[in-house]
């Protein structure tokens, strides 16, 4: 049985779902935000054997039958029913230590893209960029740092052409307006200011001409590259995911045999069985490694480019489950 932990209103899931059903894949759809207000999880070892079910919407289901994982984008623990805040932060943080060890007991599924405590270990910017390079791959120069002076030095070096970009992303306020960072320029009056650098790192990199970005997407070995018209629109020149242009042409694009293997190993070195990867095309036809999304969005360059990425996804997950055996399984009976 497959296990997709994602939440309800996943875009990407619905557009799978029904092609693992003409596969003929049985799999179960479940939100972690249904934990544990409105599910019931159970690890037992009892007489000797060791038991896993979950309880929602009136069904129980044996975990023992997993055979594969796809982790998508779930919904945070909730415990909405315990009122008072400390109580209710207690609750949600002992729900998400007995969620973490049942995944540890399904360990021998295979996962997609990883389990969860493999995906937090791996998933970093520097990591990333110092396997890129490892692997060959033209990585802009970078400094992540919280040292003012780094910035001013930096600044200078590339010529006044410099970006910034966060390290994660992570919700906040100003005004009491949410907020997101992207990656930006940082011209020069930004330097007056730069004795804020000293309470959050950030990652700086000179400003690398463009031709054109990729968006690369590994399922597994195989591999779909979409070319980004970006300087089509001064809206993403900089960064294209800040705003929706129609100026901004997505489309198929055939990658170097050379850059998609290397895709592939960079993936698979940092035990991922799928990835996002975005790359700058130089004026002068260089590939440069930007970044890799653990868990990136895939739909729309599906929808933009007709790629059969779910396709691919939805072949990777049929074979996994037919092909994977759980760790709980194989150990279950121990007398």
């Amino acid at each position: 049985m497959l296990l997709i932990i994602s939440s309800p209103r996943d875009d990407s899931v619905h557009t799978v779902r029904p092609k693992l059903e003409e596969r003929g894949v049985p799999l179960l759809w479940w939100d972690e935000a249904e934990y544990p207000g409105s599910s019931t999880l159970t690890t037992a070892f009892l007489d000797g054997w060791w038991r896993q079910t979950l309880t929602f919407q009136g069904e129980t289901y044996d975990l023992s039958k997993v055979t594969a994982v796809w982790d998508r984008r779930p919904g945070k623990v909730a415990a909405p029913a315990v009122r008072e805040p400390s109580q209710r932060a207690f609750a949600e943080h002992v729900a998400r230590i007995a969620l973490a060890g049942a995944y540890n007991l399904m360990a021998g599924a295979r996962w997609m893209p990883a389990p969860p405590p493999h995906v937090a270990a791996v998933d970093n910017k520097l990591l990333h960029l110092y396997r890129a390079t490892e692997l060959g791959f033209t990585v802009a120069d970078t400094l992540v740092t919280n040292d003012p002076e780094a910035l001013a030095q930096l600044w200078n070096r590339a010529g006044g052409r410099v970006i910034t970009k966060t390290l994660d992303y992570r919700p906040f306020f100003v005004d009491g307006e949410d907020r997101h960072l992207f990656t930006t320029v940082v011209p020069r009056r930004r330097l007056a200011g730069r004795h804020r650098l000293r309470y959050g790192p950030a990652m700086l990199q000179p400003n690398v001409p463009k031709a054109y970005e990729l968006r690369v997407t590994v399922v597994g070995e195989r591999v779909f590259a979409a070319s980004i018209d970006s300087q089509a629109s001064r809206m993403t020149e900089v960064d294209w995911r800040h705003l929706e242009d129609p100026k901004t042409r997505y489309s198929a694009y055939d990658l170097p045999r050379n850059v998609a293997d290397g895709c592939v190993r960079l993936v698979a070195g940092l035990g991922l069985s799928f990835a996002a990867l975005d790359f700058i095309v130089t004026p002068d036809g260089r590939y440069v490694f930007l970044e890799l999304n653990v868990n990136g969005q895939w739909a729309f360059v599906e929808m933009l480019t007709g790629l059969p990425i779910s396709d691919a996804i939805a072949d990777w997950l049929a074979d996994a489950t037919a092909t994977a055996r759980p760790r709980i399984e194989e150990a279950a009976d121990v007398r």
